[in-house]
């Protein structure tokens, strides 16, 4: 094929055809045609040189040209698109570093492959281009409702066509019960947008509790408005589903605008998800208050929140503990994802039995250690005594409420206490230095002999080998692991210690050490004090 002897307008007109067919522009469509002429001149004129076309946007015409660019002597290393200052001066008044000579090469003569070569070029530009726009059209629309329509079904996941392209609903964000066929029409949630070089783009969600909030704040127009709002999902696709609500204005409420007029508005939305129950429960800062709402429809009886562990203790009757359980697990499970909390349920009996249980313990803990009788064990315990630290120093006039106990009496407790905690010191220490601990380790401030025993068990015997540990390390935590809260054990935990316990004590650790400068360690305390009085300040 020569370039020219074809028709120069059949280009244009190619391009136009192209770009309104993608809905790209057109513009591009000529750039990727510039660039496989371009390509296949290289393989005529040599691959080495800078040919380069471009298109006259009028015209069609196609201009051919060979740049060459001006570089220092010690600089020159491809001699077909380079050339010195002193070569330059042939075709160049005045040459400098960095100048470009730009002369007209003839148009080429296309063979099969080198026409094929542009074909691929081309679509593969314009493919480029229409994944761009796709991207660039979808990027801000995460997150919302989108209706579109079946276009195949691939290895279980569906193809939709959104209209400016397709899009992929996976096989794990599908409804169980859900089939589709071609063409039919399907509403879905936008999860995310991503530009990727190859595959699907868009990617679309039916499962995602995103979903359910999008579909409520369709029917319910209170939430558009903002005057109630979604404070929580949680969902078992195609099954069971809890919504927290909240209402800003006291006149209107939350659950009952979302149900609506004879369960109208809710009903909507549980046709969409294919019949899947939804418990509307209204949102409490309060958070055992807002957990026994979502345990409905199960009744509590008591509950016992541990906000550091993010663990919290549900007791309700025996009648009740199936029905707050759920079949297998799914209304606890929902109400855990809901609240953002572990949850862990008992009957009465089952409650009143561990609580036995722990006074027993105690009780022997004081009988075995303070050498008491079971009855005085009793009465520490009865007064909330739990420890041997909490005896040892506690105020003595805490002990002088327990009936019996006099002056005499509670120093010698707190004596008795004393010297056991200084012979399990003195042990806990002992144990420690057989298994390596140094110095460094055992001098650092805020480490009890027994903390220093754990770190020990846990391989963890000078002051850089705690300098290096992470704080959830010492003191534990939860993360999150597929949708399920999971514990992390910390060394340090049966002591009771908290995250920013542990962080300080790392920090230190790391000043003494000279990993961090010390004046860096006070700006950004500085920095924490000032952001907690703006943030008291803004509640003010």
């Amino acid at each position: 094929m020569a370039i020219t002897s074809a028709n120069q307008l059949e280009l244009l007109q190619t391009a136009e055809a192209v770009a309104r067919e993608k809905m790209i522009d057109p513009g591009l469509v000529i750039e990727a045609m510039e660039e496989s002429l371009a390509r296949a001149a290289k393989s005529r004129y040599g691959a080495e040189m800078d040919i380069r076309v471009a298109i006259d946007r009028k015209t069609g015409r196609a201009t051919f040209t060979r740049v060459r660019t001006v570089v220092a002597e010690d600089e020159l290393e491809n001699y077909q698109a380079e050339f010195t200052v002193e070569q330059a001066k042939q075709y160049m008044a005045d040459p400098k570093i960095g100048d470009t000579f730009v002369e007209e090469v003839p148009p080429v003569e296309m063979g099969r492959i080198a026409a094929q070569s542009a074909k691929q070029v081309i679509l593969q530009k314009v493919r480029e281009a229409e994944r761009d726009r796709q991207y660039e059209e979808f990027k801000d629309r995460a997150g919302t409702i989108i209706n579109g329509l079946v276009k195949r079904e691939e290895y279980g996941n569906v193809i939709v066509d959104v209209g400016a392209g397709e899009a992929i609903l996976r096989r794990n964000e599908k409804i169980g019960r859900e089939s589709y066929r071609p063409n039919d029409r399907i509403r879905v949630y936008i999860k995310d947008v991503r530009r990727e070089q190859r595959g699907p783009q868009i990617f679309l969600s039916r499962t995602a509790p995103e979903f359910m909030a999008e579909l409520f704040k369709m029917e319910v127009p209170e939430i558009y408005d903002g005057i109630i709002e979604i404070k929580a999902v949680a969902r078992d696709p195609g099954s069971r589903a809890k919504i927290a609500v909240i209402s800003y204005d006291n006149s209107i409420d939350p659950v009952g605008a979302c149900v609506g007029m004879r369960g109208s508005r809710v009903q909507a939305v549980v046709n969409e998800l294919q019949g899947e129950k939804i418990d509307i429960i209204p949102w409490n800062d309060d958070q055992p208050t807002f957990l026994v709402n979502a345990l409905q429809p199960a009744e509590v009886t008591k509950v016992v929140l541990d906000e550091e562990a993010g663990k919290i203790e549900v007791v309700v009757p025996e009648e009740q503990l199936s029905l707050a359980i759920g079949r297998r697990g799914q209304n606890v499970r929902l109400a855990s994802q809901l609240t953002g909390l572990d949850i862990d349920i008992m009957t009465e009996a089952e409650e009143s039995a561990r609580r036995q249980a722990e006074f027993e313990v105690r009780t022997k803990l004081f009988m075995d250690n303070l050498d008491l009788d079971e009855f005085f064990a009793q009465l520490l315990v009865a007064e909330g005594f739990t420890s041997l630290e909490e005896v040892a120093y506690v105020e003595q006039d805490e002990l002088l409420v327990i009936d019996g106990v006099d002056s005499d009496t509670a120093k010698e407790l707190q004596a008795r206490a004393q010297d056991v905690l200084a012979e399990q010191n003195k042990a806990a220490l002992a144990a420690a230095r057989e298994l390596g601990v140094e110095d460094s380790l055992v001098e650092f401030e805020g480490l009890t002999p027994q903390m220093i025993e754990a770190l020990a068990k846990d391989d963890v015997k000078t002051l850089e080998d705690f300098a290096t540990c992470a704080d959830w390390e010492l003191a534990g935590g939860w993360t999150t692991v597929n949708g399920e809260r999971v514990k992390d054990d910390g060394v340090l935990e049966p002591f009771d210690i908290s995250l920013e316990e542990a962080q300080t004590m790392i920090m230190t650790a790391r000043v003494l050490l000279g990993w961090v400068d010390p004046t860096e360690l006070e700006a950004d305390e500085d920095l924490d004090d000032e952001d907690g009085e703006e943030s008291e300040e803004a509640e003010a």
